[in-house]
């Protein structure tokens, strides 16, 4: 279906210009004269964008807009404006509006701005579908409501009813095993064991018999049958976390296992079978593995049958703040302690750290606080390393260098290079020297803030056209948007 412009203007003969500007672009554009005529198509036929003139012949363009977001019509709407009104179509913007054309309408930048205000409509109307839909604060274990985790949410809702063999990669610390856990939990298989194995964590030697079991004399100290993994999982849930720690030999006898869903206990003459569900797990990069010879191909192939990619902590805006204020309340009811809230300027700096640790650090941050500390807020005093030796990246470079050699940075002149300094390197036999400008060296937090800024400003302060161009979800520009001015109020 196309989307809808719907012009209101009085002008007859402008409408049948913008009319010829846009015939052959690939949406749908209706002309209304009045401001009433525009309520009545609005509401039988909610266009995705309005180009509203502001003098109309009964009600003003102002009220138009007032009477759309009062109603909350789903609809971006660009104020057309003679040159003397521009000041009141600013205020417009900061009223509701997304933009403004400036009368006489030139065709270029006509098609150009509806063609980007349909495009963050249809993202916007994306996003909002994907939030309504899966719109989670806690799910299975998880804290965080953002659009990576809502995503991996919705795999799991679809995924769990099925027996398809689940790849689950990330970083470590993002949340895999709970991320299996979840799959498990909400399966038909629910009320039978969930039994999970490090493979990077079990000598290769007690590998065959920790998955497969063992029976009474299959190798010194073996006094005993034991059952294996794959046995205690039966009817249920099988979890190899760190599968590519797994060496090869070991691999070929799992795909055989996934393959027939029979094994012979180590030591045993006879087959076993089981029905489980196999989700496998691996914080390394899976297609690098198969690449060095690492990883067994079909192996791969066979438990890549859906596969789920746990986003990083840091790509997951203010889910930062939302975990560690649940790790908070959990540990200060734990331990007996009145930490009831974290102050601003340090969920700024949580926000701000790159968190390689995910998940698990920012946990064993808001635990290393809670135990060495007593108090009703979590203050920047509190942080411990490395967050305690970050300089707040919200900062420009130049109060950066200020703030770390404690001086007063000078600008050169625009027409002198900044200094060069030598700067000895380390592999060279005669002890060569090679010169940088270690003025071009910038935090890399500032230069993506510029860059942000840069391209809002070339948006002419429309975030969701910023996000286009940078190819970044609206809602992180918006989250580092609000953490600056929050951050700049705050000094």
């Amino acid at each position: 279906m196309l989307q809808k412009v719907l012009l209101v203007e009085d002008s007859t003969s402008l409408a049948i210009l913008y009319k010829q500007y846009v015939k052959s672009e690939p949406y749908e554009f209706f002309h209304v004269t009045t401001g009433e005529d525009a309520k009545n198509f609005i509401v039988k036929n909610p266009p995705q964008l309005i180009i509203l003139d502001l003098k109309l012949p009964d009600i003003s363009g102002k009220e138009i807009l007032q009477w759309i977001r009062d109603q909350k019509i789903p609809t971006a709407v660009i104020i057309a404006t003679a040159h003397g009104t521009i000041d009141i179509a600013v205020t417009l913007i900061q009223n509701g509006a997304n933009d403004f054309l400036e009368k006489p309408i030139q065709a270029d930048r006509l098609k150009t701005s509806i063609k980007n205000h349909l495009k963050n409509n249809k993202l916007e109307m994306l996003v909002e579908d994907i939030q309504n839909t899966f719109n989670y604060k806690k799910y299975q274990g998880f804290i965080g409501s953002s659009l990576p985790m809502q995503a991996v949410y919705k795999i799991i809702d679809a995924v769990a009813p099925t027996n398809a063999n689940v790849f689950i990669s990330g970083e470590s610390g993002t949340g895999k095993e709970v991320c299996a856990e979840a799959i498990h939990y909400k399966s038909q298989r629910y009320n039978k064991p969930f039994v999970a194995i490090n493979c990077g964590a079990i000598p290769r030697d007690l590998m065959e018999s920790e998955i497969f079991g063992h029976v009474k004399g299959a190798f010194t100290g073996a006094t005993t049958d034991r059952k294996g993994a794959a046995m205690l999982a039966n009817g249920g849930t099988l979890f190899l976390d760190e599968l590519c720690e797994m060496e090869l030999e070991m691999q070929k006898k799992l795909l055989r296992f996934l393959q027939t869903g029979r094994f012979t206990p180590l030591g045993g003459s006879k087959e076993v079978s089981t029905d489980l569900r196999i989700i496998c797990a691996t914080n390394r990069d899976p297609l690098l593995e198969l690449n060095e010879k690492r990883f067994r191909e079909d192996l791969y192939y066979r438990v890549n049958v859906v596969p789920i990619k746990m986003p990083p902590l840091r790509d997951r805006d203010t889910d930062i703040i939302d975990i560690a204020r649940f790790f908070l309340k959990k540990y200060a009811k734990e331990d007996n302690k009145k930490f009831r809230a974290i102050k601003r300027n340090v969920e700024l700096k949580l926000c701000h750290y790159s968190w390689p640790g995910n998940v698990r650090q920012l946990q064993n941050i808001i635990r290393n606080i809670v135990v060495l500390h007593n108090d009703t807020h979590v203050l920047m005093e509190h942080l411990p390393e490395p967050l305690n030796k970050l300089t707040s990246s919200t900062k420009t470079p130049e109060k950066s260098q200020e703030k770390q050699n404690n001086v007063t940075p000078i600008k050169p002149p625009a027409n002198i290079d900044p200094p060069l300094h030598t700067v000895a390197t380390s592999n060279t036999e005669n002890d060569d020297k090679k010169t940088i400008n270690t003025n071009l060296i910038r935090p890399m937090a500032d230069i993506e803030r510029e860059v942000i800024e840069n391209a809002i400003d070339y948006c002419e302060g429309n975030v969701l056209n910023a996000a286009v161009l940078l190819e970044l979800s609206p809602s992180t520009l918006y989250r580092k948007k609000q953490i600056w001015d929050t951050y700049e109020e705050s000094d």
